[in-house]
């Protein structure tokens, strides 16, 4: 059946204005659906992300703390790869304050997982069966993080030597 030249022109401009604010919709839907992914519209997601921690605070708790495991002991000098534990997780709410971090070689944070403070400390002083009690690692934590960060003296220290890697390091 013949249709005259302008019904068909007008059904093809439905057609294209139909097809046109289908893909704006769409459009305008998938950026939402970015946007709110992207934003941190929900407060109780928390993320460490990298480089949590300036090199110069980091080292101003590992002095504190006397370049040494607070829960085992092994030091720099025995060779410990140090790394910072959170008292109270970060994932629970805890902060990245100096107070609610201690230092803590690469094995004991790794181990620690979920456990509590006092759980964590009875684990630790039964595998180093050298006498020490569990309550004697909670004071010498408790210690720690009483204490306050020399901050200018890690920067000296990073300065003097040469980086942050060298200044866990030693002597230059």
């Amino acid at each position: 059946m013949f249709q005259p030249p302008f019904v068909v022109f007008k059904t093809i401009l439905i057609i294209f204005a139909f097809v046109l604010d289908f893909s704006f919709k769409l459009h305008y839907h998938t950026c939402m659906v970015k946007r709110n992914k992207n934003s941190n519209t929900n407060p109780k997601k928390r993320t460490q992300g990298m480089n949590w921690i300036r090199p110069v605070k980091r080292l101003a708790i590992y002095a504190r703390d006397g370049f040494a495991c607070c829960w085992c002991g092994v030091s720099v000098e025995d060779g410990a790869k140090l790394t910072l534990d959170h008292c109270l997780p970060y994932s629970k709410g805890g902060s990245n304050h100096e107070s609610n971090l201690v230092t803590s070689c690469l094995r004991c944070n790794s181990s620690r997982g979920k456990r509590s403070l006092s759980g964590f400390a009875r684990s630790v002083a039964s595998y180093l069966n050298h006498g020490i009690q569990s309550v004697d690692i909670l004071s010498h934590i408790k210690r720690c993080r009483a204490r306050k960060l020399n901050m200018s003296e890690a920067k000296s220290l990073i300065e003097r030597r040469g980086g942050f890697s060298q200044a866990l390091k030693g002597k230059k």
